[in-house]
C-alpha cells in the first residue's frame, strides 16, 4: 500500500440514483483503502443563473454545503470511511473530469438514469459524457439493487487493439476483489471462418494468460441472438446469465467503428445495464496487442 490515499470521487445531486451510487462506493472504498469525495456541481449555465443575484447564489451554495455535510456525516457513520466534500460550479461532465484530476482520484463512481433526456441537468444524464472525457476509470450505476462485493467481472472482447490494456485491468480488479472470476465473452455476428478463427484464438490466448496470472476465468463465444442483434443487448444478456457484478468496457472515441465493436456499443451498455459498468478510456492509440497478430 502506498502512503498516499486512494480517492473515489462520487458526484451527487441528492437524487435517488446518485445516492445508490454512493452506497455502492463504500464497498469499493474499503477494498481500495480509499476516501470518498462527494462532489456537488452548481450549473452556472442557462437562464436561471442570470436571474439569481450573487446573494441568492451564496445562499444556494450555503444550502448545498449544509446538505452535503449532512450526507458526508451520515455516510461516514454508515460506512466508517473518511468522506470529503467539494462544490464546483460549471458543466457537470467537464467539472467531474477536472475535479477528479485535481484531487488525484483513482476512480469515479456515479449514478446514471439511462436515457432520461429531460433531466439534462442532473448527474445521471451526464454519465456517458463523463465516461468519455475522463482519464480515469468510471463506474456508472443504473440499477437499484446490487450485491455487496464483486464475484464476477464480465469482460467483453472484440478484435480491436485495446485487448491487452483491458485484460491487465481485469486482472487488477480481480485481485482487488479478492479473486473475483473474470468472464470473458465475445459476440459473434458472422460465420466468416477467418473472423471466427481469430476470435477463438484470441479468446484461448486471453484465457491462458489470465489463468497463468492465477485468475479464475471462463471464456465464451456467444452467437448473436436472432432478432436481438445489437452487441450491447448480447453482452447484457450474457452478463445477467453469469451473474455479473461489473461489466468492463473500453469507450473508444472513434465514430467510424462498426456496430460490432464494443467502443460503439458503450453508450447503449451504459444506458441499459442494470449491472454496474466500468468504463476505461484507452490510454493512447499505439498498438498494445497482448498477443502477436494472428495473421
Amino acid at each position: 500500500m502506498t502512503h498516499h490515499t486512494n480517492k473515489i470521487l462520487v458526484p451527487v445531486d441528492f437524487s435517488e440514483q446518485s445516492l445508490i451510487a454512493l452506497e455502492q462506493s463504500y464497498n469499493l472504498a474499503r477494498e481500495y483503502h480509499a476516501e470518498i469525495t462527494l462532489l456537488y456541481i452548481i450549473e452556472d449555465s442557462g437562464m436561471l443563473a442570470k436571474f439569481f443575484s450573487n446573494e441568492q447564489h451564496d445562499d444556494m451554495r450555503k444550502n448545498v454545503q449544509l446538505q452535503l455535510d449532512k450526507l458526508a456525516e451520515d455516510t461516514e457513520k454508515k460506512s466508517k470511511i473518511i468522506v470529503n466534500t467539494l462544490i464546483a460550479k460549471g458543466t457537470v461532465y467537464e467539472k467531474v473530469a477536472e475535479v477528479a484530476e485535481l484531487i488525484g482520484a483513482s476512480m469515479i463512481m456515479m449514478g446514471t438514469n439511462g436515457e432520461d433526456g429531460f433531466k439534462k441537468r442532473f448527474i445521471g444524464s451526464n454519465a456517458l459524457r463523463v465516461a468519455r472525457e475522463s482519464k480515469i476509470p468510471v463506474i456508472t450505476i443504473k440499477g437499484k439493487h446490487h450485491r455487496n462485493g464483486c464475484k464476477n467481472i464480465v469482460l467483453p472482447l472484440d478484435l480491436t487493439k485495446e485487448t491487452r490494456e483491458k485484460v491487465g485491468k481485469a486482472i487488477e480488479l480481480s485481485r482487488l476483489f479478492h479473486g473475483a472470476a473474470v468472464r470473458v465473452v465475445s459476440v459473434l455476428f458472422t460465420t466468416d471462418e477467418f473472423v471466427v478463427n481469430r476470435l477463438v484464438r484470441q479468446l484461448g490466448q486471453v484465457k491462458a494468460f489470465l489463468e497463468k496470472e492465477g485468475v479464475e476465468c471462463t471464456a465464451e463465444i456467444v452467437k448473436s441472438i436472432k432478432g436481438k442483434d445489437t452487441l450491447a443487448h448480447n453482452i447484457l444478456e450474457y452478463a445477467s446469465q453469469v451473474d455479473g457484478d461489473l461489466i468492463m468496457i473500453m469507450t473508444q472515441q472513434e465514430i467510424d467503428f462498426t456496430k460490432y465493436f464494443i467502443g460503439s456499443a458503450a453508450q447503449e451498455i451504459i444506458n441499459h445495464s442494470a449491472i454496474p459498468v466500468l468504463s476505461i478510456t484507452p490510454k493512447d492509440k499505439k498498438d498494445t496487442t497482448l498477443f502477436p497478430n494472428p495473421y
